[in-house]
């Protein structure tokens, strides 16, 4: 019987000596830390003194300079929309997107991409002093991207971008993009020239030609932002990044300056930009694959106009058979194989110029001389 009751007690005992004994060890050991660092707090802490900075590697400083530079020639370009209510009533207007352009002269010409502005009723130009500008459509090239706004802001504010020279590039040379990414104020990435003479498609399909592929940072709201070389000099505008999820994925690409400062002239001139053209119908490229023509096919010639003075020939029926019309298969000695290629040599010349055709007439090369028009 009395080994059957303290073996019971011993039972109740044995956790409270193990629970005794672990509160008594986790006092003494925060009694000996304390003892051992002293108060975790102090009434007289003083902040760290602060060591002097070295000077700015020279890398930093023509960065800071460039920034300051240039960043008063970028501004931030608002997309006004107007929607209707419902059944038509109750019109308003919700900003429909965002983007950044860059002051082209004193008169207050902005450039900037055409897709930034493209179906807005109202656009607002926003300056490096915070003002905002309403701006009207000077002209815009939806095949090259791009567009000319005007605003009326006094000339005290406005500080035109330097135009620099995209002939000259080359892959791997520094280059800094300056925009306004996610609406936010002005923001500068570095990156190089990570290749040269890419492709890009329009939104109007038309594919645009010798375009810079950049590693430095193209987010949203940077299109229409100026691309700068090392010494602040615009070598193109900033027009699209490679990414599925429409951030920055170190692949953008901006249309050269070249390009900017063959269409802005016009696009300021005429209000749109003047197509030199020969005055034909071509036929698709996949029509002359499948005929195996090398070149471009003549399916029709305009009455009355460039090709047909030259004396061009398209599609025809001699004798009820049809008879294809000339092949264009050189342009002042470049070789044409396709439409886009044709297309190219031409716009490397203004309408009116003498130009020397390559066809191909009765399976025999002929030389042709004419003079370019402007086509729509």
């Amino acid at each position: 019987m009395y080994t059957h009751s303290h073996s019971k007690f011993r039972g109740w005992v044995s956790p409270f000596i193990t629970l005794a004994l672990i509160f008594l060890a986790a006092w003494f050991l925060l009694y000996r830390s304390e003892k051992a660092t002293g108060p975790l707090t102090d009434p007289n802490a003083q902040p760290r003194t602060v060591a002097p900075r070295g000077d700015l590697a020279e890398d930093e400083r023509n960065t800071i300079a460039l920034f300051k530079a240039a960043s008063p020639a970028v501004v931030y370009i608002s997309n006004i929309e107007l929607q209707r209510g419902l059944y038509g009533l109750n019109a308003y207007e919700i900003p429909s997107g965002t983007g950044s352009g860059f002051i082209w002269d004193k008169q207050g010409r902005v450039v900037t991409n055409f897709h930034v502005i493209q179906d807005a009723s109202r656009v607002e130009v926003t300056l490096g002093d915070n003002s905002v500008w309403k701006a009207r459509l000077v002209g815009a090239s939806p095949d090259k991207d791009l567009a000319v706004l005007q605003i009326d802001a006094p000339a005290k504010l406005l500080t035109p971008i330097t135009v620099g020279d995209s002939e000259s590039l080359q892959v791997g040379q520094k280059v800094f993009a300056i925009g306004n990414p996610f609406g936010l104020d002005h923001t500068i990435t570095s990156g190089i020239v990570s290749a040269l003479g890419r492709e890009i498609k329009a939104d109007s399909g038309r594919t645009i030609q010798g375009v810079i592929q950049t590693d430095a940072a193209i987010n949203p709201g940077n299109s229409g932002g100026p691309l700068l070389d090392s010494s602040g000099r615009l070598i193109g505008i900033n027009t699209a990044i490679f990414s599925p999820s429409g951030a920055s994925s170190g692949i953008g690409f901006a249309v050269p300056v070249a390009e900017i400062n063959r269409v802005a002239p016009e696009l300021i001139r005429h209000g749109r930009l003047s197509r030199p053209g020969l005055g034909v119908t071509l036929a698709e490229s996949r029509i002359a694959e499948q005929l195996g023509i090398k070149g471009v096919l003549i399916v029709n010639v305009q009455p009355g106009g460039a090709a047909a003075k030259a004396g061009l020939l398209g599609t025809r029926r001699v004798g009820g058979m049809v008879v294809p019309g000339d092949i264009i298969a050189g342009v002042n000695g470049e070789k044409i194989a396709d439409y886009d290629q044709l297309r190219r040599e031409l716009e490397k010349f203004k309408v009116g110029s003498l130009v020397t055709l390559i066809l191909i007439r009765d399976e025999k090369p002929l030389e042709v001389k004419v003079i370019l028009e402007e086509v729509g």
